[in-house]
């Protein structure tokens, strides 16, 4: 029988592995590697349903056209004549309205109220990885900007996700000792949740392996063959894989794999940094609970031996250059945050690593799930931004359901590929 092949290792595609094998569908996962220069290593790890607004926001054209042409900035586009990237851009400007925001706000609400459940029917089915309950707190310079974002989590009220109310300063130090003086307020969501990232890959791929299913870890993808309306078969290493259905879900490299079947999906490379400090530096009160520094767009998660920083949005293409002004940007978030934290973070030396890697972006900061139109057994699963952790056991739910009974849930509608036409 020819199984599903899945093109990508990363969470996106391992989750929808684990899905397809619970349901007993045969099924091989190739993945072209490194692991360590993929988005699903090097992100905060976190799984935040509540934070389900899409990148393109009100307002943000303002801001990104300050901020666009300093390498240091949160958001860095490197200037290119790609005529892809300039129709994607104008596309993602387009989508910085009220309307949209809202709506996209909606749709990835509902599609990730169930993570959480999600995340603990595959840890009862025998997925090992760490994972922390520790919430999530927000800590702000300003109350201004406090203000503006707390306002914003009004349309997830109603998902149930649980937000505390606006804190001071001192009551979320109350909660959370580390914090400096200068954070003057912020809030908390108690039932978000922090994971080891690699951890969680490697869980996957240890029980997918256990139970017999092919995984092909360093094997580059060289195609997809196609008859007609149906792919029959993923050319990788060499080999000829045979497929029942092929499943795309290869994060910022989709376009690439798609672009010889005449397939257009905008995705392009948001490259984010993160900063492994292991151990942790000497604090007079340890880092508790993950944080995020929403006017620097810097995430701080605490992990078993150590503390990563992680963040920051550079458009530059698909590469792993590290720019070492936008890596000191993210170590320099935390001192004024972090009561005691050294003013030189280290970036480089003994129990310091600094990753990249590019997280899969749409110009309307919403997924891309579903059938490829024009294809009876062709489906992709990607640009989840900076959610990938966040929602990739409901993609796999989402992707299986669709390979089984050959229609979409309606919960991926507002997802689906032909919005691009």
């Amino acid at each position: 029988m020819k199984p599903v092949v899945v093109v990508g290792g990363g969470v996106i595609g391992l989750c929808t592995a684990f899905a397809l094998h619970q349901r007993g569908v045969p099924v091989t996962v190739i993945d072209a590697g490194p692991a360590e220069q993929a988005a699903s290593h090097v992100n905060a790890g976190w799984v935040v349903p509540t934070l389900a607004e899409p990148v393109p926001a009100p307002g943000l054209i303002a801001t990104s056209l300050r901020w666009m042409m300093q390498s240091d900035s949160p958001l860095y586009i490197r200037p290119r004549l790609d005529p892809a990237f300039l129709r994607w851009t104008l596309h993602f400007w387009r989508r910085c309205n009220p309307r949209d925001f809202l709506a996209g706000t909606e749709a990835v609400a509902a599609f990730g109220a169930r993570s959480l459940a999600l995340y603990d029917a595959m840890r009862e089915a025998g997925v090992r990885y760490e994972e922390h309950h520790d919430g999530l707190l927000f800590a702000y310079r300003t109350m201004r900007a406090l203000e503006h974002d707390y306002e914003a989590l009004e349309p997830v009220r109603r998902f149930g996700f649980e937000i505390s109310p606006a804190m001071s300063g001192d009551d979320l130090r109350a909660l959370e000792p580390s914090l400096a003086a200068t954070v003057s307020g912020g809030y908390w969501l108690p039932r978000e949740r922090s994971l080891r990232p690699d951890t969680l890959v490697r869980g996957l791929v240890a029980f997918l392996q256990e139970r017999g299913v092919d995984v092909r870890q360093d094997t580059a993808v060289c195609g997809i063959e196609t008859t007609g309306k149906k792919a029959t078969a993923v050319i990788a290493g060499g080999r000829r894989i045979p497929a029942a259905t092929v499943v795309v879900a290869a994060g910022a490299w989709t376009p690439r794999l798609l672009k010889p079947l005449q397939m257009q999906i905008p995705i392009e490379a948001g490259k984010g940094y993160s900063i492994d400090l292991a151990p942790a530096p000497a604090l007079p009160q340890p880092v508790g609970r993950p944080l995020y520094l929403h006017e620097t767009r810097v995430a701080i998660t605490p992990l078993d031996g150590m503390i990563r920083l992680a963040g920051t949005m550079e458009l530059s293409g698909l590469n792993h250059d590290i720019r070492p002004e936008r890596v000191a940007a993210v170590a320099r978030s935390a001192g004024w945050a972090i009561r005691g934290w050294p003013e030189q973070t280290p970036i480089s030396g003994a129990g310091v690593r600094v990753w990249t890697g590019p997280r899969p972006m749409t110009p309307d900061g919403l997924p891309v799930i579903g059938w490829l139109p024009g294809y009876e057994n062709l489906a992709i699963a990607s640009g989840h931004a900076m959610l990938g952790v966040t929602l990739a056991p409901a993609t796999g739910e989402a992707v299986a359901d669709l390979i089984t009974s050959g229609r979409a849930p309606d919960v991926i509608a507002p997802f689906n590929p032909a919005r691009f036409g």
